[in-house]
């Protein structure tokens, strides 16, 4: 097995395990130990360092990954091309810092009466920044040096696992949130001190700068390659941290924090579809290649009807036990997000019904069409957040990703069917849907016991045989079929 695969199995392992762990921390543990406001602060200081890095970063992360092949060569350092990787970053970092530091009396602002409450930890946030940015140029450089588990690894796990050691010695009295919050902000930058550990230990710390490096290619190609990056990562971003920023400014810190759980809670649905993109990725890249386009549709269709036959389960497998679910948490304020939880379930569901229409714009030959759908949809979103958030509150933030998730995948399913003739659903796709109501309203009517975990059994128990059943029962997921006939003919 070559290092590609290697490092391609573990990627896979640790993303499963991170997934799974950041549900379980986010949605599960620190909302035991952290009230909404304090929850609030740490996602705010960590959305504003995300969009932060990210400017500074001016797309260089992607520019090492596209540009790097034509640089490599070990035996001279990749011809100094490490600190031009690392340079540009800084010398933005510098420019936006200084920014940063101005507008601090703008931006504290804009949260009205909660300012008091992240005032303190300002600073920080351009400490957070940098060593977000330092992060993601050197996970870059390791992706194009073909060693990308170990990023995963401390990113992914490692993080996570000291977040929630954070927040048990926070709970259990051995810091102070003020220590909490520098815990926070200490091992999100130590972990950008881990990857340069890592990268010197596998023997590709070259930090001498090298005038050839500005040889092998035009240093403006490389700049106007991260300018156009910057604009679909940084709208990428926008997307997930904007909701969280406008709710927290436009409602309050602790409302951010609700918002904040209910968003972990509903990107349990979120996991599959993420799964099943990894390995459509490379598939649908190679059907654009071999101009397969009959194989390509039929896979269009298959995916969408697996992110639908997985999805309806688990979209009503949370939504019925959204009470046992928030039983979990000491604190009752923050099933105030309820509503929430429901509404960007729903935005996730449609998202996965429409298949993988965003990856078949990416890897086509109209992939630039995806940074106009991606700056739109960014677009959109606060558009639509500063009309709603004031009018409904936090719940308007999530009314707000519903109505933006249809209207940008009814245009990216239009824009596939439009360019070439190709669209996701059959008959099966609303026999799902009509199977997924049926067993939805089984589960509901099961009565509320006196315990919540035995309501939480039943009403899963019941879900999942109703809507198992009627699946096998009308073949109208033939993969499901077939994977459940190949368990019952294998012998013990």
């Amino acid at each position: 097995m070559g290092i590609v695969q290697r490092q391609g199995l573990r990627n896979t392992i640790i993303s499963y395990i991170g997934l799974a762990l950041g549900f379980v921390s986010t949605a599960l543990v620190l909302p035991n130990f952290l009230q909404p406001e304090q929850l609030g602060v740490t996602a705010t200081l960590s959305s504003v360092a995300t969009l932060y890095a990210q400017v500074a970063a001016f797309g260089f992360a992607s520019v090492g990954i596209r540009f790097f092949p034509y640089f490599r060569h070990p035996e001279s350092g990749h011809r100094g091309f490490l600190p031009l990787l690392l340079g540009v970053p800084l010398l933005g970092f510098a420019v936006v810092t200084v920014l940063y530091f101005l507008g601090e009396p703008l931006l504290l602002n804009w949260y009205g009466r909660d300012a008091p409450l992240l005032a303190p930890y300002y600073a920080w946030g351009a400490v957070l920044a940098l060593f977000t940015m330092l992060y993601s140029v050197q996970d870059a450089y390791l992706k194009a040096l073909y060693h990308t588990a170990f990023s995963s690894f401390v990113q992914d796990i490692l993080l996570r696992v000291l977040i929630v050691a954070g927040a048990f010695l926070f709970g259990f009295g051995y810091l102070s949130f003020s220590g909490y919050v520098l815990w926070f902000v200490g091992v999100n930058s130590a972990i950008a001190l881990l990857l340069t550990a890592y990268v010197a230990a596998i023997g590709e710390l070259h930090w001498r700068p090298t005038r050839q490096v500005l040889m092998v290619r035009p240093l403006r190609e490389m700049l106007g390659m991260g300018a156009f990056t910057l604009l679909g990562s940084l709208s990428g971003s926008i997307i997930m941290f904007i909701d969280t920023l406008m709710v927290g400014a436009q409602v309050s810190v602790a409302a951010a924090g609700i918002y904040v759980v209910a968003g972990n809670i509903s990107t349990a649905l979120a996991i599959p579809a993420r799964s099943l993109n990894k390995i459509a990725f490379p598939l649908l890249a190679d059907y654009w290649k071999q101009q397969d386009l009959l194989r390509m549709a039929d896979f269009y269709r298959r995916a969408t009807r697996l992110n639908t036959l997985i999805g309806c389960l688990l979209f009503l497998g949370i939504a019925l036990n959204l009470d046992f679910i928030y039983s979990l948490m000491r604190n009752a304020r923050y099933a105030e997000g309820t509503v929430v939880v429901l509404l960007l379930l729903s935005s996730k569901l449609f998202d996965g019904i429409t298949g993988v229409n965003g990856l078949m714009v990416v890897t086509s030959p109209r992939y630039r069409f995806d940074l106009i759908f991606n700056v739109s949809l960014a677009l959109l979103t606060i558009l639509l957040n500063g009309l709603l958030i004031p009018r409904l509150g936090m719940v308007g933030a999530a009314v707000a990703a519903c109505i933006a998730q249809v209207s940008i995948n009814v245009a990216r399913t239009w824009f596939v069917w439009h360019s070439y003739r190709m669209q996701p659903f059959t008959w099966r796709i609303p026999l799902i849907l009509g199977i997924a109501a049926v067993a939805g309203v089984a589960g509901w009517l099961v009565p509320t016991l006196n315990s919540p975990l035995l309501t939480m059994l039943l009403r899963s128990t019941v879900l999942t045989v109703v809507y198992g059943a009627l699946i096998l029962l009308t073949n109208s997921a033939p993969e499901a079929t077939d994977f459940l006939r190949k368990l019952t003919r294998r012998k013990p």
